[in-house]
């Protein structure tokens, strides 16, 4: 093409012939800015006879997308949306505590430079790909001394060589999700035509892997755990109950019915901005309520007992909505949720088991799951969403010994076949 002073214009992008007879758009899209390195909008056509037609389109298209990227409606960068985006975020505390910590850990540090209108599918994915090697970014490359403590100091056994350990799939995963809030925010307040994180692969889900304790393993650890009788008496609702450490620990009497057999678990603890223990809806915002058998309303009566005698002694009378679970002698303040996990893995690394806290919440699932409980009602007790496909997903493998006995059922009521001895 000629321009007025009679030179030729270089056409952008370039539409190259397959030997397949198909046609493949490439348009230079600049550096990553991450990897540093050359990266192309393509797309492939396939031959007909309107693919040159539709591969001048694409052509068309990928240049618009590039021309947005280096003359963006804003100036503002990652960071500065992110900022504003937190600003107008309407979640939870807790919800937004968790958002801010990946953010700054691993957004910002990565990308929160760089210009809203520069960031595209490309660069998403790459930094995604940085965070599955190493999730201190090294990219695998880092050979650096990880010291225990800031400034000089004597290095010890814990100042060791840095070890690339990857982000867990499922925070990648909501990495990406927090990105595409945002993302979606800025193409509404017209800070970018589209978002890129659409564009993008989203991060995999991650498959459900729970590790609950065996039953011996899940005995050793009650019998340990009753040598303290209140301590004891939270490890056993937990299993029974199969309640979030958050809820248990926030579990007044008050929502305690011994006599019908039934708690309610209607709110959970979290910690705040200012390190202050607080209450708020359970994970799901509603409230649920869990039937106990006998022997867990007699644990939850001697509880009681201990509790009234305990305030008794010092000239308290217990509260009537003070905490099941609680340090105070008129149950007060609420054990905080991560005092109960570190006491609970203390526990069970003097025991030599490999568990956690939150095991026994899988513990409590996958023995319903064996006993043949149904799904539904499994999640009904563990506060699941979605009618049970939550529960459904991550206990999957455990419904093999349910459908085994399903199956000798069935068996067990089918007639004798033709021939065989029991005909």
């Amino acid at each position: 093409m000629a321009t007025a002073n009679g030179r030729a214009k270089r056409q952008r992008g370039e539409v190259e012939e397959l030997p397949s007879g198909s046609l493949r758009v490439k348009v230079y899209a600049g550096v990553d800015p991450i990897t540093k390195k050359r990266h192309y909008l393509t797309e492939t056509i396939p031959p007909g006879p309107t693919a040159r037609k539709e591969a001048e389109k694409a052509r068309t298209r990928f240049l618009a997308q590039v021309d947005d990227r280096r003359n963006p409606r804003t100036r503002a960068t990652v960071d500065q949306l992110l900022d504003r985006w937190l600003e107008v975020l309407d979640v939870e505390t807790s919800t937004r505590q968790g958002y801010v910590k990946k953010l700054n850990k691993h957004v910002r540090p990565l990308l929160g430079k760089l210009p809203v209108g520069r960031l595209d599918a490309e660069t998403l994915e790459s930094f995604y790909a940085v965070l599955r090697k190493c999730r201190g970014h090294c990219g695998g490359g880092r050979k650096a001394i990880e010291h225990r403590k800031v400034g000089p100091h004597e290095c010890t056994d814990k100042c060791r060589p840095h070890e690339c350990k990857p982000l867990a799939p499922a925070s990648i995963r909501q990495i990406h999700w927090i990105l595409s809030g945002a993302l979606n925010r800025a193409v509404r307040w017209r800070w970018i035509a589209v978002n890129p994180a659409d564009q993008a692969e989203k991060p995999g889900m991650p498959q459900p892997n729970p590790h609950p304790p065996s039953a011996p393993e899940a005995a050793r650890l009650v019998t340990q755990a009753w040598k303290d009788p209140d301590w004891g008496a939270f490890v056993w609702v937990a299993m029974t109950t199969g309640a979030r450490r958050s809820e248990l620990c926030a579990l007044r009497w008050s929502a305690v019915d011994l006599d019908a057999a039934v708690l309610t678990l209607r709110s959970a603890l979290y910690v705040d901005d200012v390190g202050k223990l607080r209450e708020k809806d359970t994970k799901t915002h509603q409230q649920r309520r869990v039937a106990l058998d006998a022997e867990t309303i007699e644990v939850l009566r001697d509880q009681l007992a201990r509790c009234e005698e305990r305030a008794s002694a010092l000239g308290l009378s217990l509260a009537a909505d003070g905490y099941v679970f609680s340090p105070d002698p008129d149950g007060g303040t609420p054990l905080v949720p991560d005092t109960a996990t570190q006491r609970f893995s203390r526990m069970a690394a003097r025991l030599g088991i490999t568990t956690n806290l939150h095991a026994l919440r899988h513990y409590s699932a996958t023995e319903l799951i064996a006993a043949g409980v149904d799904i539904r009602t499994v999640a009904g007790r563990l506060g699941h969403g979605g009618g049970g496909a939550t529960t459904l997903r991550v206990y999957a493998a455990w419904l093999s010994e349910s459908d085994q006995r399903a199956a000798a059922t069935l068996a067990g009521r089918m007639p004798a076949r033709p021939g065989s001895s029991g005909a």
